[in-house]
């Protein structure tokens, strides 16, 4: 395909072809002449450097600036780089009314669009760049789907604000919310905060959903190494964006490897193994199914979660722990982890990655950094059990999820209070109109029933603003934020939209959780359960056209990572076989 000793390229075999090769691909290749492209760029590769860039938060706004490094990279190795946007919805503006049905959803359609677009324009290769939380599985599908030669880049975390002395997040703000409510914080305390919680570019700086799948984007092989650390401000991360470029256009010289040759179970064990270790989203245990899914690979929750159960919790990074993405970059990065999980047996060291070097060989010179407790070390981790662990029961025989890092109790039992809907939930939280004890309740907040599985932590940050985050759990069919801490298990399944048994509760119901055992349970006989779904109805939801009905009619269960069409398994071909 490529001759080194010419600088030329043969395009028999690579999709841009079908628009610049020929007398009969004149047409579109007068476009490429009105955009300013000489002859030499439009024979050349065409590579799709492709970004979440939009004015809608922090954590998206340096994308085109880095997008532009990356087609520095691409042009400087022989390649064409072609730059385009797709959408993003950011959690942290959509949480806590109606918009964020729409976040969930929106990981599909930047997979969709992202798809849509290579095949549209027939690229040959992907950058991907993204920011915000689903953004970042949502271009990692569409890689996987398409199998092109792919760089994933993440573009990098915010600086940590400052409060009055303290490393803050926009979780601390979320909190303070709660402590406003209930007069622990004044009007001006809030604004203080709300002022100074985020002071730069970047996604949220805890270890939340975006820096958990930045994790996971190195250890599964698809971004370069230590490309997730550099914050986004920093000059460094435009460094990591020019590598990615020429990285992408050396896979198309060497053929490869291919994101469905670096995305394999056990690459996708090392992702949820990196999760585990670093207290992470929970929400991972949805992106990871879905990654998989897109290779035709079955790993769904309670595979991920069987990885969570067996790998150490050894990075210290908030919720859970005291640290921010920062202070994981200031001591060497994703690397440290990854080299201390390989040391304890807890990688596959023989994955390939993007570098064209398995994972073991791109760790070959990373050594331990000593005087500091972001990271332990493997022999010493904080537990021996990971951060995040996966539940199962008569309450949720699809299985649940909860994150645990950073809780010294691991058992609750209470009393259900069941709300139909976060928002009124939220309502009679802020209300305090709950028992220290209660198990709350909240249902048909599912992939289908909500749609879009909506998270939930304007209600957990505001109960831990009240002081009760861990006098009290929550149980939902719906999801949490990375951010959320206490006893709150999402993911319930089946969900109540479906006839799951989360919707068949009832106020008193008995429910203990046991994240040693790995079980959530409700106090009743099967045959009681049986008789409520005799009585049971489906609810309707308020979504009855528009692209959060579409979403809903399509979406598979949360154990399978909420997919929405049959994936790799169905396919006769992929886009890089045309």
């Amino acid at each position: 395909m490529y001759d080194p000793s010419t600088k030329k390229w043969d395009k028999t075999k690579l999709v841009s072809r079908h628009v610049t090769e020929g007398p009969s691909k004149a047409a579109a290749r007068s476009y490429y002449y009105a955009m300013g492209m000489t002859e030499e760029e439009i024979h050349q590769p065409l590579v799709g450097v492709a970004t979440c860039w939009n004015e809608a938060a922090p954590c998206n706004i340096a994308l085109s600036r880095q997008a532009q490094a990356v087609k520095k990279g691409v042009s400087g190795n022989e390649g064409s780089p072609r730059e385009f946007t797709t959408i993003t919805v950011t959690d942290g503006i959509a949480m806590g009314h109606e918009g964020m049905r729409s976040s969930l959803p929106s990981r599909e359609a930047i997979a969709d669009t992202v798809e849509l677009t290579m095949r549209g324009h027939c690229y040959d290769a992907l950058v991907g760049l993204a920011g915000c939380d689903k953004s970042l599985p949502g271009m990692m599908m569409a890689m996987v789907r398409l199998n092109v030669p792919s760089v994933f880049m993440y573009g990098g975390s915010i600086h940590p604000g400052k409060f009055r002395g303290d490393d803050v997040t926009v979780i601390d703000v979320f909190e303070g919310i709660g402590k406003h409510a209930t007069g622990d914080f004044s009007d001006a305390d809030l604004k203080e905060m709300e002022c100074n919680a985020c002071p730069s570019a970047g996604a949220c700086g805890g270890q939340f959903t975006a820096n958990t799948m930045a994790c996971v984007s190195e250890a599964i092989g698809l971004a370069l190494p230590n490309s997730a650390g550099a914050p986004a401000p920093d000059e460094e991360r435009d460094h990591y964006a020019v590598k990615s470029g020429k990285a992408v256009v050396e896979l198309l010289k060497n053929g490869g490897p291919l994101p469905r040759e670096i995305v394999t179970r056990k690459s996708l064990e090392n992702a949820a193994a990196v999760v585990s270790a670093t207290g992470g989203s929970t929400n991972a245990a949805l992106h990871l199914p879905a990654i998989a899914h897109e290779a035709g690979i079955d790993f769904d929750l309670h595979d991920v979660a069987e990885v969570f159960r067996r790998v150490p919790y050894i990075a210290s990074l908030k919720p859970g722990g005291k640290y921010v993405a920062t202070d994981l970059f200031r001591v060497g990065g994703v690397s440290v982890v990854l080299k201390e999980l390989l040391k304890g047996g807890y990688l596959h060291g023989d994955c390939i990655t993007v570098t064209g070097k398995t994972l073991a060989e791109n760790l070959a010179d990373v050594e331990y950094p000593e005087g500091q407790d972001v990271v332990m070390p493997i022999t010493n981790p904080i537990s021996k059990t990971g951060g995040v662990v996966g539940l199962k029961g008569n309450l949720a025989s699809d299985g649940a999820i909860v994150k645990v890092a950073g809780m010294d109790n691991l058992v609750f039992e209470g009393a259900a209070r069941c709300f139909d809907s976060e928002d009124d939930c939220f309502k009679a939280v802020q209300n305090r109109e709950y028992e220290e004890g209660d198990v709350l309740v909240i249902r048909y907040e599912g992939p289908k029933g909500g749609p879009g599985m909506r998270e939930m932590l304007s209600t957990t940050a505001a109960l831990y603003g009240q002081g009760m985050g861990s006098k009290v759990a929550l149980i939902t069919d719906g999801r949490f934020s990375g951010g959320t801490r206490g006893f709150c298990i999402g993911h319930v399944g089946p969900e109540a939209a479906v006839g799951g048994p989360i919707g068949l509760l009832q106020d008193g119901d008995i429910i203990r959780i046991d994240a040693e055992s790995g079980t959530l349970d409700v106090k009743l006989s099967d045959e009681e359960l049986a008789s409520r779904r005799k009585n049971w109805t489906p609810r309707e939801h308020n979504y009855q056209a528009g692209a959060i009905w579409k979403y809903a009619q399509n979406v598979g269960p949360a154990v399978k990572g909420a997919v929405t069409h049959p994936g790799g398994k169905a396919e006769t071909h992929t886009y890089n076989d045309l």
